[in-house]
């Protein structure tokens, strides 16, 4: 739990610090590169760690991966520029992903069955606590002494996870069929290229480059070129980082797609919310986050509770109660009544968090045990892999729908209101924390533009979960296969 806490937290903490470090070091052109550096590598990453994992061993991934960590971490406080900063915060992703897969791995390995569901529980809860405590440390310690100890608190709480993981984590031994065991580097050189290009494309589209551009068009191909040349390389690799079982198992390709929308959907109102909430219900920052942070209470409780619900009607139909129930929770958001009052936002909110802890948990619960030991590490990464796509792939989805509405409705305005309204939604929410700057007329026009325009990512995001519903309708097994724990 120490160790995912690092990971969780680390993503979280710097947003609040981002006035000082750019005040500090500059490049506030490329500040958004300490978010994606840190978001793509441990995206692309996770597939590697986890085939490294079946390979060698959770104990040796796990305790390199936290080194790997607490070294970038120390890098980043002595960073000098932007750009030290960007590198050493792409060093630390890489660590990363190694805790994020091979935490969720290790809990399958030690837990059985019954009580798999109590111990993935609490480690929502370290990711739902870190979604609340990151960002007001981060503002706390950027306000309050330096950012650079941002990183530095890594160290000590690293330093005690490695501690005692190194001295009372012991793996049995395994027998493997082959003495010296082979690792696919080319598949992973692909893989790593293939992801970076792809998610870069994602992040950056509409952002640094128009998405109809040419550094657009290269990214996309780039991305293209590598998946051809990584489904090549993995075919012929006697130990492939991401083998063919993955998708030719209808159980781990079912909840690998669903997962992956499961992504895209949390994008709606993990990103969209808070501009939402101080943009048109006009709350202050503290007050947007508490919205926000009822689902990541209600999250874990559902689901340590979902066993009572999956060992009753199968891991495939609390999954689609689960999702169903957050599909009319994003459906029911645009019926929200214009300027309404906080609680109703953040009564669909704790909602959500209760329906999505019946969906997520039980799926990765089905699949890391319907595979032994060999194969979990495999299994889990690629369900997170998918999943960390999902976002990314919804950031650039919903933030062009976003910013498509918010044009077309700044562009029917009235001709009194048009002159000085912002272009974007980013603009948008920084004019309306500034109402001064705009008249009491064009200052409503633009909450109800803002509005509209959050209204339609979350219908953007029903639709998704409708996507998750058909795949698991359509792919997965009406019984999910369930190895025992002799057979693991």
């Amino acid at each position: 739990m120490l160790a995912m806490a690092l990971a969780a937290i680390d993503g979280t903490i710097v947003s609040t610090a981002i006035p000082q470090i750019v005040g500090d070091l500059g490049g506030f052109s490329v500040f958004s590169w300490l978010f994606s550096g840190y978001l793509l590598a441990v995206t692309v990453t996770l597939p590697v760690y986890g085939k490294l994992s079946d390979t060698f061993g959770r104990k040796p991934v796990l305790v390199v991966g936290m080194v790997i960590f607490l070294g970038g971490s120390l890098l980043c406080a002595a960073s000098w520029n932007m750009a030290a900063l960007i590198a050493f915060r792409v060093l630390q992703g890489l660590g990363g992903g190694a805790l994020q897969g091979t935490v969720q791995t290790v809990a399958a390995d030690l837990y059985p069955l019954k009580e798999r569901p109590k111990i993935q529980a609490k480690l929502s809860t370290v990711w739902a606590v870190s979604a609340v405590t990151g960002p007001a440390l981060g503002g706390v310690l950027a306000g309050y002494a330096d950012w650079r100890w941002i990183f530095l608190v890594n160290l000590p709480v690293g330093a005690v996870a490695l501690w005692l993981i190194a001295r009372y984590f012991h793996e049995p031994l395994r027998t493997r069929a082959t003495a010296r065991p082979r690792v696919d580097w080319p598949g992973a050189l692909a893989i790593f290229a293939c992801g970076g290009l792809l998610l870069t494309a994602l992040v950056q589209g509409g952002v640094a480059w128009p998405w109809l551009s040419a550094p657009s068009a290269a990214f996309f191909a780039g991305s293209a070129l590598c998946a051809a040349a990584t489904v090549a390389i993995e075919r012929r690799a006697a130990e492939p980082i991401i083998p063919g079982w993955v998708w030719r198992r209808r159980t781990i390709s079912a909840v690998n797609l669903s997962l992956g929308a499961l992504g895209l959907l949390m994008i709606a109102p993990t990103v969209f919310l808070p501009t939402y909430a101080q943009s048109v219900l006009g709350l202050g920052p503290i007050a947007a986050g508490f919205v926000l942070s009822v689902m990541t209470l209600s999250w874990p409780i559902s689901s340590a509770l979902s066993s009572r619900v999956y060992t009753r009607t199968g891991f495939r139909n609390c999954a689609l109660i689960g999702m169903g129930c957050a599909a009319l929770v994003l459906l029911a958001f645009p019926l929200l009544p214009y300027r309404g009052a906080a609680w109703q936002p953040a009564l669909l909110m704790l909602a959500l968090g209760a329906a999505l802890g019946l969906f997520q948990l039980p799926l990765i619960i089905a699949v890391q045990s319907s595979v032994g030991w060999s194969e979990r590490g495999t299994a889990t990464a690629s369900i997170l892999f998918c999943r960390q796509v999902g976002q990314s792939v919804g950031a650039a989805l919903f933030g062009a729908v976003a910013n498509s509405t918010l044009a077309g409705r700044l562009a029917d305005a009235p001709a009194a209101i048009r002159p000085g309204l912002p272009d974007d939604l980013d603009s948008a929410a920084r004019a309306l924390s500034h109402p001064a700057t705009l008249t009491a007329r064009a200052a409503d026009y633009l909450r109800h533009a803002v509005s509209t325009a959050v209204d339609h990512v979350y219908l953007g995001a029903g639709c998704a979960a409708v996507v998750a519903l058909l795949t698991l309708v359509l792919l997965a097994p009406r019984r999910f296969p369930i190895r025992t724990e002799e057979e693991s």
